[in-house]
């Protein structure tokens, strides 16, 4: 997964996304939020959901399903690539 489009995303602690290079906006969610952020600093999927399942109370299964479909919407907003 190629995340260097992240990158250049400037993200606020509330959420909100702005895409410097297409001037589009976005809001997400504090799971969202989390999961940006981690991989902005070049984190794992692995690491990302270990570190989810320490945080909060969700199966590893129902958690890694919506890992995949929200790394699905972020790549149909061509924000990474997966």
């Amino acid at each position: 997964m190629n995340t260097e489009q992240i990158k250049g995303l400037a993200i606020s602690d509330n959420g909100f996304i702005f895409d410097p290079t297409t001037g589009y906006s976005y809001n997400t969610n504090e799971l969202g939020f989390l999961i940006l952020k981690m991989l902005k600093d070049n984190h794992s999927k692995e690491a990302i959901i270990q570190n989810i399942l320490d945080e909060y109370d969700i199966s590893e299964d129902r958690l890694s399903l919506d890992f995949d479909h929200y790394i699905m919407q972020l790549t149909a907003l061509n924000l990474i690539e997966d």
